[in-house]
């Protein structure tokens, strides 16, 4: 916990909450810091305080040259990430779509250094509904054929899923998620029903930003990004990154944004969520009574904080990550049986949904011969279903 400690004072002093950073790390401190930027995806953000230390309280020569080329690569990624957005922000627009860029490069605009922030995919929001923006991707040639449950696992094919297709990477290595619904939403279907029904409405309020993109409204962005850090924090693990991403999005929002979405938060079912969330972000980043949208629930936030710390990125550093097929069946099981205490009703539907896609997918897992995906075929897998 100590090391946690020095890590989220680093990070304070990175996003400008802290200033005056006072210690002086051991070499293998600032390893562990390292590392720990590395699982938390906030590299590129903790460069910006580490830069700003005198000489010696600075990393040791071989990790800042490290730290510094994998910033400079967060750097280079954030340009043309951002040119891409602006690109196909005009092409989906010449075909009559309204658009919005979501999450990501959305979000990295609200850092202090808008470069900083580690990308990963564009989602980009076009409107008309699924079947429409299927053909409009076929005519303008950004997809071949319709996408199908048998090129999962085919980098050079598109995939489907409820609320996105999923391009392949181009030749920078971008890819490209083209949402036809504003958000995955929750797996709880009463409540996800309310949730998707605000942000089509929502998501309707855009604007331009210099970047060359639109960009949806604080409070579209303050809901659908609680209910994606539900979804993957319930079914595998989140990272410091998308919890540094909403600090930033609270703290742009007004008292009328936080308002408006405290007031949701039951009916979308992501009460308990937000409690947690707004325990940790008090723990870690101090945040302000007056910016919090509900009552911070310590038992369930020091729970979230302990998962995000021990599994970082969508949980990939937990210790029976790479552990064999049927160790990560049996500990992914155990898991969702603990999680229940955390949030029951929408841990059920991840359990019925789980077992749902087992069966949807059997079938092709019988002709490849095979019960495991490779890792590039469970991830696509993930997406399609």
């Amino acid at each position: 916990m100590e090391q946690n400690q020095l890590f989220f004072s680093l990070l304070r002093q990175a996003i400008g909450l802290e200033r005056g950073f006072t210690q002086c790390p051991t070499p293998d401190e600032w390893a562990r810091l390292f590392r720990q930027a590395q699982m938390q995806a906030l590299a590129g953000v903790l460069y910006q305080a580490v830069t700003n230390l005198s000489p010696e309280q600075k990393p040791p020569t071989q990790i800042l040259l490290k730290w510094t080329a994998l910033a400079e690569s967060i750097n280079g990624l954030n340009l043309l990430m951002n040119a891409e957005s602006a690109r196909l922000t005009t092409l989906f627009e010449s075909q009559g779509h309204h658009t919005a860029i979501l999450k990501g490069q959305a979000n990295a605009r609200l850092y202090p250094d808008p470069l900083s922030r580690q990308p990963g995919d564009i989602d980009i929001y076009v409107d008309g509904g699924k079947q429409n923006v299927t053909d409009m991707l076929l005519r303008i040639g950004m997809l071949q054929s319709e996408p199908k449950l048998s090129d999962i696992g085919k980098r050079d094919k598109a995939t489907t899923s409820y609320h996105h297709i999923h391009l392949p990477a181009n030749k920078d290595g971008i890819s490209v998620e083209v949402h036809f619904r504003p958000s995955s939403g929750s797996r709880n279907p009463f409540t996800n029903r309310h949730l998707q029904r605000y942000l089509e409405q929502e998501i309707r309020a855009t604007h331009m930003v210099p970047e060359g993109f639109r960009v949806p409204t604080v409070k579209f962005a303050l809901i659908m990004q609680l209910s994606h850090i539900q979804r993957h924090f319930l079914a595998c693990g989140i990272a410091l990154r998308q919890i540094c991403d909403y600090l930033m999005l609270i703290q742009n929002s007004s008292a009328d944004d936080r308002a408006a979405i405290t007031a949701l938060l039951r009916k979308c079912g992501l009460r308990k969520t937000a409690g947690a969330l707004m325990w940790l972000m008090q723990q870690v980043f101090g945040l302000d009574e007056n910016l919090m949208l509900c009552k911070p629930d310590a038992r369930r936030g020091a729970w979230m904080l302990s998962e995000v710390m021990d599994g970082g990125s969508f949980g990939r550093y937990r210790k029976n990550a790479q552990t064999g097929l049927w160790k990560r069946f049996f500990y992914a099981r155990m898991r969702q049986m603990r999680f229940m205490r955390f949030d029951f009703r929408e841990l059920i539907w991840i359990e019925l949904k789980y077992w749902k896609a087992i069966l949807i997918t059997i079938p092709e897992r019988i002709r490849r011969r095979t019960w495991s995906f490779s890792e590039p075929q469970k991830k696509e897998m993930k997406k399609a279903l």
